[in-house]
């Protein structure tokens, strides 16, 4: 039988903590009596808040240290960033797909790697690539592979980082109200469906971490 896993004071790190399911994210966590701290590029007066751009490995690797100086370890990563944009390939800029790749790959591999230096075991990694990581979709091509390449990843990443008693969970909601849409870098959104309450969301995913899941795909959502 699994242990349950205890809450009660494990350091949290949340990049993208700001942003509509990062902040859901924290306040689930904290309920659970879990220290929260948020990274993101945005500034804010929160003593549990780190500004960094982690596009960077060398801030990603910092922003850790900076985690584990201050609380003494890091227990669970969970990378809810990201950016969107919208429109067909053959419009999309070479500034757009490289700021998806930076933002929604890069960085989550960058903060991966950093996290892995500091983790210990029974600690637990969180990537959210979402449903369009099980099927892209026209108008999307580009976001779509930045987050397929991240599930790409964590599946190999959660082989790699089994060995040390290490758990990756693969996030892929389905369309979630964050707000991202509206803060596309590129294109203007389709009219999607009215989407997820990110507290429902957010507490899907700390069931998980709860419960010992690997995986979540996008049915594991369904309200």
């Amino acid at each position: 039988m699994t242990t349950p896993f205890q809450f009660a004071q494990k350091v949290v790190v949340i990049a993208g903590g700001t942003g509509g399911l990062g902040n859901a994210l924290r306040i689930e966590l904290e309920a659970k009596g879990c220290v929260v701290i948020t990274i993101s590029r945005s500034h804010t007066s929160s003593p549990t808040h780190i500004t960094a751009d982690l596009r960077s490995p060398d801030a990603a690797t910092t922003a850790i240290a900076e985690v584990v100086a201050r609380y003494g370890s890091v227990d669970i990563v969970i990378n809810a960033m990201g950016v969107v944009s919208f429109g067909p390939i053959n419009t999309t800029s070479v500034d757009t797909v490289e700021e998806l790749f930076l933002t929604n790959t890069f960085g989550h591999i960058f903060l991966m790697q950093a996290a892995l230096q500091s983790v210990k075991q029974g600690s637990v990694l969180v990537g959210i690539s979402g449903i369009i990581a099980e099927q892209n979709l026209p108008g999307m091509s580009a976001y779509g592979a930045s987050k397929a390449a991240v599930h790409s990843f964590n599946e190999a990443l959660g082989r790699e980082a089994r060995r040390s008693g290490i758990r990756v969970i693969d996030a892929r909601p389905p369309h979630t109200e964050t707000g991202l849409a509206s803060r596309a870098i590129a294109g203007t959104p389709p009219k999607f469906p009215t989407g997820l309450d990110p507290a429902h969301v957010a507490r899907r995913i700390v069931q998980a971490i709860a419960d010992g899941e690997t995986d979540l795909p996008s049915a594991a959502f369904t309200p």
